[in-house]
């Protein structure tokens, strides 16, 4: 017998009559740093967090946020722009393969460069290949609200011509 790739092998155990969530796990595993014993715990947190709100086994933002903070409707940029990276198909909701290959660039065997990318379009708020000095204001002052630290716009400056500096000398 020849030795067959992960979807040759998918197919074949699709003909004999697997489940398909058992293809599309070892189809993921196949595709992201993740293992298929990985993968299925991710299924069971994204069932969890799926019906969190709406019974429908996809992740909506209320549900992302309710995740992250324990509140469904508190605002945050930062909660928010990982949402929209995670909703790869751009309609409005997260869905179990959207899952996985996102939450894959914080394996720890994935790539630095991936890393440093998905950080990047984190922060490219406008989505112009560049991060604009108002872009990272606006996320400064975001985190800071967060975190309920409140900061003179004197002093908001200051951190971003050290952050600017910082970067210029790398």
């Amino acid at each position: 017998m020849k030795n067959m790739s992960i979807k040759e092998c998918c197919c074949f155990l699709k003909k004999l009559g697997y489940p398909s969530r058992i293809i599309q796990h070892a189809l993921l595993a196949s595709e992201t740093s993740f293992s298929i014993n990985e993968i299925e715990a991710l299924y069971d947190l994204f069932e969890g967090l799926s019906y969190a709100i709406v019974e429908d086994g996809r992740i909506h933002k209320e549900e992302f946020r309710l995740a992250l903070f324990s509140n469904s409707s508190m605002q945050n940029l930062f909660a928010d722009r990982l949402f929209e990276s995670f909703d790869i198909k751009k309609n409005g909701v997260i869905e179990f393969d959207e899952f996985v290959r996102s939450l894959s660039i914080f394996h720890p065997d994935a790539p630095e460069p991936d890393k440093i990318e998905f950080m990047f379009r984190l922060y490219d708020l406008k989505q112009t290949g560049f991060i604009e000095r108002e872009e990272l204001k606006e996320m400064v002052v975001a985190l800071l609200k967060e975190m309920n630290v409140s900061v003179s716009d004197e002093d908001i400056e200051a951190i971003l011509d050290k952050v600017v500096i910082m970067v210029l000398r790398l």
